[in-house]
């Protein structure tokens, strides 16, 4: 689940919503949680009952009460999706009683599930009232997506974190609580190129490119709106901007899912920086001020896409070289493009784009039927012509709102992956 900062959260507050028996089982039943089915033990839940649920990809701290859970030891504290008893198993659900002092209330003017911590007089508030991920302290199962897809510190972080010595003394900590305090600090102790990697938040329409999943949005399939369905690639989200400055210059941005890469040299999680191999392959910089040389009304224009090739999440598509499929396009006056507008453009400029697998479609209202649909092989388009490439899943564009858009990921790619 995505929390208000389009951050991905691994441990969450939820409520059953119903349970159900597996054919040929005793001993077990599914606990259905939005879209998720969760393999239980029989009357462990019933329908109501609040639970902490645990995504998968999620790795469980090895401390109490996971050491004491010979399954999870015995799959190294991961969760992932798995087959058991003929059913489909994504995540763990546990009762707040499984925490030493733990119980969860309701905020009765919104019906919001909250923890309360007894042992330790805490109740936790706000976005702590559901999203525990950093509290318990779960991380990726992937150490490789614990670097990838960590948030960037800001510049006052990097500050700190090169003076932790000095910025751990009562002083510091008091300043750094306060906004004129970090400002302040940042004269004698802050770096300007700390402030220059973040990844650019003050155009209004460029988001960081996470989607949420149906599984936490299953209400969805009561929209009866066409959508238009693209295959999603499995890489790397790149960022690329041109901003119009004065007397005729411009900037150029690189950025990755998180951070702003300033040169072709810089380091990135990957060995190599495909994110300045991308620009420089495809030409992006001179493209994008094409686009704005034509366009004189707009102030920004920006591309995003997925990278995919050897050397990025396992390269599903099999491909030999390095190459980026767009997605979205955005610029300051319309914002977001539709998906088949834009793809017009990127066409004109020779770019690749993500398969379209189809341009509307009306949502079924059986859920299982709609998380098979999922399943299949990818476009050879995006493939170097390989036809056999079993893909992620796909992602659902709102034709009436181009930014309003979720993923349907294959539980038979994760269960292969």
């Amino acid at each position: 689940m995505l929390n208000k900062n389009k951050e991905r959260e691994l441990a969450y507050v939820v409520k059953i919503d119903s349970i159900t028996p597996i054919d040929g089982y005793d001993r077990v039943e599914l606990a259905h949680v939005g879209g998720w089915t969760i393999v239980v033990g029989k009357n462990d839940f019933k329908p109501g009952d609040p639970a902490i649920y645990f995504e998968i990809d999620s790795k469980l701290p090895e401390v109490k009460p996971f050491t004491d859970m010979k399954f999870l030891v015995k799959k190294h504290f991961k969760i992932k999706t798995q087959k058991m008893c003929r059913s489909i198993s994504q995540g763990l659900l546990l009762p707040a009683s499984a925490f030493e002092g733990w119980s969860i209330g309701y905020d009765t003017s919104e019906n919001v599930p909250y923890i309360i911590d007894n042992k330790n007089e805490h109740h936790y508030t706000n976005d702590e009232s559901r999203f525990l991920t950093a509290v318990l302290g779960v991380t990726y199962n992937d150490p490789a997506d614990n670097t990838r897809k960590a948030p960037s510190a800001d510049k006052y972080k990097k500050m700190a974190q090169r003076h932790e010595k000095l910025f751990s003394k009562q002083p510091f900590c008091w300043l750094m609580k306060r906004k004129w305090g970090k400002k302040f600090l940042f004269i004698f102790f802050g770096k300007k190129k700390d402030s220059k990697t973040n990844f650019p938040t003050h155009f209004p329409y460029i988001k960081k490119t996470d989607q949420e999943r149906c599984e936490n949005m299953p209400w969805v399939l009561n929209d009866k709106t066409p959508y238009i369905v693209t295959e999603k690639c499995d890489g790397s989200s790149a960022t690329y901007i041109l901003e119009r400055k004065k007397f005729n210059k411009f900037e150029f941005y690189v950025c990755s899912r998180n951070v702003r890469q300033l040169t072709p040299n810089q380091k990135s999680y990957y060995d190599e920086n495909y994110y300045w191999e991308c620009a420089i392959k495809y030409d992006i910089e001179n493209k994008l001020k094409d686009y704005l040389q034509k366009n004189p009304d707009l102030t920004y224009v920006c591309w995003q896409g997925e990278i995919c090739g050897p050397g990025i999440q396992k390269n599903p598509h099999g491909l030999t070289q390095t190459h980026l499929f767009c997605f979205h396009m955005i610029d300051s006056k319309i914002g977001k493009y539709d998906l088949r507008d834009a793809t017009e453009i990127w066409r004109k400029y020779h770019m690749e784009v993500v398969p379209i697998y189809t341009i509307t479609t009306i949502f079924p209202d059986n859920f299982e039927e709609f998380k098979h649909s999922a399943d299949g092989f990818y476009d050879p388009s995006c493939c170097e012509g390989k036809t056999k490439q079993l893909r992620e899943g796909l992602v659902y564009y709102k034709t009436t709102d181009p930014n309003f858009s979720f993923k349907n990921v294959s539980r038979s790619y994760l269960l292969k992956n």
